[in-house]
């Protein structure tokens, strides 16, 4: 009788630690970017949307970056459960231990798995709906503003080289910030910035001033060598025709350090929570699962078994 008793107690004992083990609070470190930018917004979307998709198994802390090559450089001290933001272009050079990561041990980099994508940098070009501009020849003599330093700035002034605009376009000296006062003020006849779609100064100009975004043709989206981005119609105030654009896919990646079972609770919470996430934020309407193509690197097999339970289409490179 004490033996069974005995038994009896040493199993509810081990049912008692196996559960707590099972409902253990998981945590996850989830480095973003500058507190000031969209993408660390949406960090804390995310984090906010994984505790309440996993019922408060799983807790992300977001940590602030300088930006996604930091990001990647992390993976070569940082263990168990990191996830963090970076084009997938980096990857691909860490990778193969090159540009800024030529003086890594490239091998490290090679236990990076992706996990989902997230609102890609998007290019807005845009001009004064009464200014009569409807394509990039006609910006000729126009002052446009494109600030100084980020992503979106780099690439405006390419783009101008690119499509003969080089010196032809007066570019203002002003920070991007300023961009839909001086628009409003006829202080610029336009101005081009980058962010996920829709953008919120994209937004304020065309609901308070009245916007043109030009499109790209398929010659010049092929000069940019970014990937080729469709705004739907109606997306902005006024702007009711789909704009051609460009853009730098964002994907969300882990190591293989994390359990198989939190990258799949990971992915499975993001994409459940998605559609909410865009009832109070519309830039997670434009991502879907469609975008895995735009995805470098293999997929962590915990987001790999949820793609596949769902039936999703996945690339045979990422597998």
């Amino acid at each position: 009788m004490k033996l069974t008793r005995l038994i009896g107690l040493v199993t509810l004992g081990l049912l008692l630690i196996c559960s707590t083990f099972v409902h253990a609070e998981a945590r996850v470190t989830y480095k973003s970017a500058k507190t000031s930018s969209s993408y660390y917004q949406m960090a804390v979307q995310i984090a906010e949307a994984i505790k309440a998709g996993t019922n408060g198994d799983i807790i992300v802390t977001v940590e602030e970056s300088q930006g996604s090559v930091q990001n990647v450089k992390e993976v070569m001290v940082r263990t168990g459960n990191y996830v963090f933001t970076t084009p997938p272009v980096l990857i691909k050079l860490a990778q193969a231990g090159k540009s800024k990561f030529e003086a890594d041990d490239p091998a490290k980099y090679q236990e990076v798995r992706s996990l989902f994508p997230i609102p890609s940098l998007t290019m807005h070009f845009v001009v004064r709906a009464d200014s009569g501009i409807k394509t990039f020849a006609e910006l000729d003599g126009k002052n446009i503003l494109i600030g100084r330093g980020s992503f979106g700035a780099r690439e405006a002034a390419k783009y101008f080289k690119l499509f003969d605009l080089d010196g032809k376009v007066k570019l203002a000296n002003a920070e991007l910030g300023s961009a839909v006062q001086a628009l409003k003020n006829r202080q610029i006849d336009g101005f081009a910035t980058s962010g996920s779609y829709p953008a919120p100064n994209v937004i304020e100009a065309a609901a308070g001033i009245g916007i043109n975004l030009l499109s790209l043709s398929a010659e010049q989206v092929k000069l940019t060598k970014r990937t080729e981005l469709l705004i739907p119609a109606g997306t902005y105030p006024g702007v009711d025709y789909p704009v051609t654009t460009t853009s730098l896919p964002v994907v969300a990646y882990a190591t293989t350090a994390m359990d198989d079972e939190i990258a799949y609770q990971l992915t499975k919470a993001y994409w459940d929570q998605k559609e909410k996430m865009a009832q109070s934020n519309a830039w997670w309407g434009g991502v879907s699962t469609e975008m895995l193509s735009n995805i470098y690197g293999k997929l962590h097999p915990g987001a790999l078994r949820y793609y596949q339970e769902k039936g999703v289409v996945i690339p045979a490179a990422i597998r």
